[in-house]
């Protein structure tokens, strides 16, 4: 009798052990769900992946990188100085997508003056330590950014196509796709989207989610 009794206790401490994995499983498959639940709306409603093709934002962002855009934030607020953003070149939607570094925002006034950028009369500060500029294109001449309106620069300042060219120009509002946010791959890379530290064209390809 004794050891059946053992017996009968062996079998209760097995299956209290065996409910306990089984919630310890559940819990973490419900966790997983959630994680890839959010992901999937934040991809999906929010942001889009984009690859960047070419230098022109190094060393913030380099070729082949692949980031998260944020299409939502500027639903809900207005793009600011010194923000990374991705736009459609004049809303021309056959074309890439670029992606440059907003200096000037609605009612700024923007120069290039001995490879210097000024922004209502002031030298423009950054964290980049950019190269002098050498070509001022249009910005040579003192520019008064729009209503609704922003004048980008890309990063690698020498090697950009931006809004100091007349193909470019101010960048309208309406077709600022969003914030580029994330870097996501490749692993090395991965984190939130500020400046580089050390200092070519960027296009982009992109895939909505």
């Amino acid at each position: 009798m004794p050891g059946r009794r053992k017996g009968l206790h062996f079998g209760r401490e097995k299956k209290k052990m065996n409910i306990s994995l089984i919630k310890e499983i559940a819990i973490w498959t419900v966790e997983i769900f959630i994680v890839l639940l959010i992901a999937f709306v934040l991809v999906t409603f929010i942001g889009m992946r984009t690859t960047v093709l070419g230098q022109s934002m190094s060393p913030t962002l380099e070729s082949g990188e692949e980031v998260i855009v944020n299409r939502f934030i500027y639903i809900v607020s207005e793009p600011k100085r010194d923000d990374v953003i991705v736009f459609l070149p004049n809303g021309n939607e056959k074309s890439h997508y670029y992606i440059k570094r907003v200096i000037g925002v609605p009612g700024d006034t923007v120069q290039i003056k001995d490879g210097v950028v000024y922004v209502n009369g002031e030298v423009y500060e950054d964290e980049l330590d950019a190269q002098a500029i050498a070509d001022a294109g249009i910005a040579e001449e003192e520019i008064t950014v729009g209503d609704d309106e922003y004048f980008v620069l890309g990063d690698n300042r020498n090697n950009s196509e931006d809004s100091r060219y007349a193909n470019i120009g101010n960048v309208k509002k309406e077709y600022i796709n969003g914030k580029a946010w994330f870097i996501v791959s490749p692993w090395s890379d991965i984190g939130f989207i500020g400046h580089g530290d050390d200092s070519t064209e960027t296009e982009t390809e992109t895939t909505e989610e």
